[in-house]
């Protein structure tokens, strides 16, 4: 794996971002390998912990490296472009750490984010529960105080945890006397029960797991925020940073997607006539590239609207994911066309972007929510203007 030994390679890039196209390089050939195999090796995962990438937006009091949020944007992309469960670790890690950074208490900050950005941990965010995918708010894992206040017990069973078959600190949304609520689990504490999820459409070298907490009793301390901000404030802070990776790491896809089939296209002749001189095939690469640009500039409006501090750049960021999404599902389905019989095999880059990118349309907040969201910002940005 990448070595980091300077804040900016000789071109200016901030070292963090070369090193992510150098892991990405790395990775293109095994990555195939580790979505068959259904995992990412153990010893990969550790390797790329320890690099630093995985919450490189972190302030460097904390041990991150003050990536801009442009910056963190194109790690995300660069590891998208090759392996989704390598953006999915990336994507976690954070999403803890940015909720962590924004509401919790100096003394939890100080614990907490040194052991995430240095890879000493890994995180997993366990939101999702039966009938409790988009809407949220009907979770219903129950976050219960002891009489003397101090520790907390939480019963629930959570699903669809990117990486939550390794993670060793999970982030959990549940009720407290009725009100959501956060709470930081460890996963070697009694009660955790892990059943790893395999065979899924895509994403399946990120080690998804459905999670079973069965009285699991952590210190209060570990309550993040106070009972009734853990939706609105702490959740809502990791999907808003969850989406933006999530964004970068579909423009990453289609990207690949692209420069996978304008090369076939480029190099496969049928007789004697080259397969990207058809008039049919350039109108897919065409349409797929425009796309996969118009992602990249909406993903980098993001990354400026962000750049202002927290909380700014939501709906920008929602957009954004909103169109990535939508370009690397249309830039896989168009590769594996122009490739034909190629992108179906077992090794097609191209086929293995096509199914993560459906999950992509879903995750972190599905199309239709997204569309939702962004005609009620017009709605509110023109009524009031009326």
């Amino acid at each position: 794996m990448p070595t980091i030994t300077e804040s900016e390679d000789v071109t200016g890039t901030p070292a963090l971002v070369t090193a992510a196209a150098e892991l990405a390089a790395t990775a293109r050939v095994p990555a195939g390998e580790w979505d068959a195999d259904g995992k990412v090796p153990p010893d990969v995962l550790r390797s790329v912990a320890g690099t630093g990438l995985l919450a490189a937006d972190l302030p460097a009091h904390y041990g991150g490296a003050d990536l801009t949020p442009n910056q963190l944007g194109e790690v995300a992309a660069h590891l998208g472009g090759v392996c989704s469960a390598l953006r999915g670790l990336l994507t976690v890690q954070s999403m803890v750490a940015a909720a962590l950074l924004r509401w919790g208490t100096r003394e939890q900050r100080a614990h907490w984010l040194p052991q995430l950005a240095d890879g000493t941990l890994t995180a997993g965010f366990a939101a999702t529960e039966d009938g409790a995918g988009s809407a949220l708010g009907e979770v219903r894992t129950e976050i219960e105080e002891s009489g003397d206040g101090a520790t907390l017990t939480v019963t629930g069973r959570k699903k669809w945890i990117t990486f939550g078959q390794s993670a060793d600190v999970l982030l959990v949304l549940g009720r407290c006397a009725g009100r959501p609520t956060t709470v930081l689990v460890e996963t070697d504490r009694p009660g955790v029960h892990r059943e790893p999820v395999r065979g899924q459409l895509g994403m399946r070298a990120a080690g998804i797991a459905h999670v079973t907490l069965d009285s699991v009793r952590v210190p209060s301390d570990h309550r993040i925020g106070p009972p009734g901000a853990g939706l609105s404030h702490i959740a809502a802070t990791a999907l808003d940073h969850g989406r933006y990776t999530v964004a970068w790491g579909c423009v990453g896809m289609a990207e690949a997607c692209v420069a996978d089939a304008a090369a076939h296209a480029a190099t496969r002749v049928q007789g004697d006539t080259p397969l990207g001189s058809h008039q049919s095939v350039g109108a897919l690469l065409a349409r797929t590239a425009v796309r996969a640009a118009a992602a990249r500039e909406l993903a980098a409006l993001a990354g400026r609207a962000r750049a202002g501090g927290p909380g700014r750049g939501v709906t920008e960021t929602i957009m954004a994911k909103y169109a990535a999404a939508a370009a690397c599902a249309e830039a896989g389905s168009d590769a594996v066309q122009i490739l034909g019989a190629a992108g179906c095999a077992p090794d097609s880059r191209a086929g293995r972007h096509y199914r993560d990118a459906k999950v992509m349309e879903i995750i972190e907040g599905a199309q239709e929510v997204a569309e939702s969201h962004i005609a009620a910002h017009l709605l509110r940005r023109f009524g009031a203007v009326a």
